[in-house]
């Protein structure tokens, strides 16, 4: 179970000569100069099904047609600054927004056609010495949950909401009740302290052996994921198809994976206990699931990668990194393929993991259940500031321009240079520069979006000359710049349509189905099972000999 990184020279040294073969001449796209961009714009977010764009910015937030740009609604309130944004669809006209102003209060939008609707306010500001600051707010996909990390002085807890979505969309279809805008309210279901993390009241075995958290400073900061439904199938009681059923989180400082189930009312008169633990080897740092939520990838502080199979209930793959960099953050390369069917055995399919370190070195990990796990260096530690990558996104609808996998990703680096980069052999594919006289806005924290439907890149931008001209302080005009893959002849033939969501997916196991193919892998994987314990042996004596001498 516990694979240590194997990477044979032959393997590395076949991996770097095609990299350097192809890095010698990298295609260019120019991006185009699309439209201006309103006052402080400082996010983007595009609608999953590619339909609409939203924008953050001074005064409230807009909404415009994704292809043609087109203004469609907007909300605006004085003195109030959008700095965050996440936009989902509920229906076929329905799209939830989730928002963070300057003064870090959490609001929920619905749009629908031409207009935006508050619907509600997480945490309205009373007190201003004892009010609830929000710094991370984010909702499911098809806004059924959404969960948002909050601080009170030196408290700080994470809060879980139902958003009665139905709910919502029928009453906005009712004149009467639209006019006088009181909507159904959102409950808050759950919220979870820090110390939940430090609970131990499972049974005495597991409690002997769980990792417990041990740190004088009180955590900081908690990072989330929804997972949708991945296990045995019980008969009643499923939750509708897409609907996530737990949440899952640590806090930093914490050696413990936790999760909580999703209900949609309240249910604890007291402080909710985890539902199921997960303990590591190290510190968590970093952490990231793949789109169809089975598999967890966790960054631990000692160069640990551990992939957790949530079908199987247990680590896919624990690998260690050899860098002498800690993880800055983790992403699943080509998930799309390796998870389009939750029900296949346990055997298929190789999970690939970009690792980003703090220093600017990326990796490329292969693992697979049974088998070693191979990682390949795709680029040095940088020694520049300036080639310290801002921004590493999968762009899961561009099929790797050398390769026929999904493995093409966007690198953005601080001193404003864009590439492609296919993460298999680390080949510089293509570079994106930005229209004649215009440079990235923010070159540090680069305000971007993806749209994976419509296949277009958006990028905020500004004029050299305007940046020049520009006191400090002074507000600056910026641009929306695009770039459509489709309309360029060298990326358009690898361009290919987005699988299905995993939302979609009625997919449900038995746990007699999940035991057979766990049990059918444990066979297949025997011979390299045995063969990799052997070696753990021998390097074991070798070492001990070598200490003796």
């Amino acid at each position: 179970m516990y694979n240590i990184k194997s990477s044979t020279s032959s393997e590395m040294a076949s991996v770097s000569g095609s990299a350097r073969k192809l890095r010698k001449k990298p295609l260019v796209l120019k991006l185009t100069n699309a439209s201006q961009l309103p006052q402080n714009t400082n996010c983007l977010a595009c609608s999953d099904d590619g339909r609409y764009l939203c924008l953050g910015h001074a005064g409230g937030l807009s909404v415009w047609c994704a292809t043609t740009l087109n203004h469609e609604a907007q909300w605006l309130q004085e003195r109030l600054e959008i700095t965050c944004l996440h936009m989902t669809t509920t229906g076929e006209t329905f799209y939830l927004l989730a928002s963070i102003d300057d003064m870090g209060v959490a609001r929920v939008f619905m749009f629908n056609l031409e207009c935006i609707y508050p619907f509600s306010v997480i945490n309205s500001l009373e007190d201003i010495n004892k009010r609830n600051v929000c710094f991370n707010f984010e909702i499911s996909e098809g806004g059924d949950y959404g969960a948002a990390s909050m601080r009170c002085n030196t408290d700080i807890w994470l809060d879980i909401y139902y958003f009665p979505v139905e709910d919502w969309m029928r009453e906005l279809k009712d004149p009467k009740l639209s006019a006088n805008m009181k909507w159904s309210p959102a409950p808050r279901v759950n919220k979870i302290m820090p110390s939940a993390a430090t609970m131990t009241d499972f049974s005495n075995m597991l409690t002997h052996c769980l990792v417990l958290d041990d740190t004088n400073e009180p955590p900081r900061h908690c990072t989330y994921h929804f997972l949708l439904k991945c296990g045995h199938s019980h008969g009643q009681n499923k939750p509708k198809s897409g609907c996530p059923i737990t949440v899952c989180f640590w806090w930093n400082g914490s050696y413990n994976l936790l999760y909580h189930m999703l209900s949609k009312t309240t249910k604890f008169k007291q402080e909710p206990q985890p539902s199921v633990l997960w303990p590591n080897a190290a510190e968590i740092v970093c952490s990231a699931v793949s789109r169809c939520t089975r598999f967890i990838a966790l960054g631990l502080s000692n160069t640990l990668v551990c992939v957790w199979d949530r079908l199987a209930g247990a680590p896919l793959s624990v690998c260690t990194l050899s860098t002498d960099s800690a993880f800055l953050r983790l992403q699943f390369a080509d998930y799309c393929l390796a998870c389009t069917d939750i029900t296949q055995t346990l055997t298929t399919g190789e999970i690939r993991l970009v690792v980003v370190c703090k220093s600017g070195a990326v990796y490329i990990m292969n693992t697979r259940r049974g088998k070693a796990t191979r990682s390949v260096q795709l680029s040095q530690r940088s020694k520049d500031s300036g080639d310290m990558l801002t921004v590493t996104a999968s762009v899961a609808f561009l099929r790797g321009l050398v390769g026929k996998q999904l493995t093409t990703s966007l690198l953005v680096h601080r001193n404003g240079k864009m590439f492609m980069q296919d993460v298999v052999n680390g080949a510089t594919v293509c570079a994106l520069i930005p229209p004649t006289n215009h440079l990235l806005a923010t070159h540090c924290t680069p305000v971007y979006a993806l749209n994976v439907k419509q296949h277009i890149l958006y990028m905020q931008g500004v004029q050299e000359s305007t940046l020049c001209s520009s006191s400090i302080g002074d507000e600056r005009p910026s641009q929306l710049l695009v770039l459509r893959f489709d309309e360029h002849d060298v990326t358009k033939p690898y361009v290919v349509s987005q699988p299905q969501s995993p939302r979609l997916q009625a997919i449900s196991v038995t746990g007699e189905e999940a035991c057979n193919d766990y049990l059918h892998e444990r066979a297949l994987s025997m011979e390299e099972r045995h063969k990799s314990i052997t070696q753990t042996w021998k390097r074991l004596q070798e070492t001990v000999a070598s200490d003796l001498q």
